[in-house]
């Protein structure tokens, strides 16, 4: 069989995604040890400082090696394709950003604080953020549908994956029996408590200007994509 199509650069953005995962992770980890020593806002500027740059190393990467490897389908040119997927990449980032929106504490403005929340999305999810990377994994892979695309995707979803465990770990070590009310109430599958009746959907707390945020970022981010790849083409990376 001929592997030819196994590029190098497979294993370069599973190496990238690992080590992603083990700083991203790592520092959420020490979060309860690293505030008590340092302080929440020192330590937030820590970790946004460690994974914001491999962060965009990892866009980098990925846009500059989208094709690489072997063309598993391609389906651009079907009718409604194009359309499914920017609908499920807008959706996608409904999920992976108003996990938080308090965005002074994002940026240690104020204060940051690990909140326990059970209104939102959260009501729909307690991992907002694993589904709505599943999201945009199915939507670039479905579009790109190259070996390259689904090994990222595939590390991507392994990686929230492990976040679902590791995130419910911390919040019942720190919450411990209010977690897990919050925990019987809620699942990790969309809509599932709704469906099952642990939950309650209350669409008026979707009515926030964060919601708007999103949707002209979303707007931006599909005027401006061109030029991203344009962009990153210039890194010879």
């Amino acid at each position: 069989m001929n592997h030819t199509w196994l590029t190098p650069s497979h294993f370069v953005m599973l190496g990238l995604l690992l080590g992603f995962a083990i700083a991203h992770s790592g520092l959420a980890a020490l979060r309860m040890q690293a505030e008590k020593a340092i302080g929440a806002r020192l330590y937030r500027v820590l970790f946004a400082s460690v994974s914001l740059p491999l962060a965009v190393g990892l866009v980098i990467y990925f846009f500059n090696h989208r094709y690489d490897g072997a063309q598993l389908w391609q389906v651009q040119a079907v009718p409604g394709v194009r359309e499914i997927v920017w609908v499920l990449s807008a959706v996608s980032f409904l999920f992976l950003y108003p996990a938080t929106f308090n965005l002074l504490e994002i940026a240690a403005v104020q204060k940051p604080e690990v909140h326990l929340y059970e209104t939102g999305i959260i009501r729909i999810t307690r991992h907002p953020q694993m589904v709505g990377q599943l999201i945009w994994c199915i939507a670039h892979t479905l579009w790109l549908g190259t070996s390259f695309t689904l090994v990222t995707s595939i590390g991507l979803v392994l990686h929230h994956l492990f976040g679902v465990w590791h995130g419910d770990r911390r919040l019942s070590q720190r919450y411990s029996e209010a977690f897990e009310k919050v925990k019987s109430r809620t699942s990790i599958i969309p809509f599932l408590a709704i469906v099952q009746g642990r939950q309650t959907l209350y669409w008026q707390e979707f009515l926030r200007p964060a919601y708007i945020g999103v949707a002209i970022f979303v707007f931006l981010l599909w005027r401006s994509h061109p030029l991203l790849i344009q962009a990153t083409a210039k890194v010879p990376w």
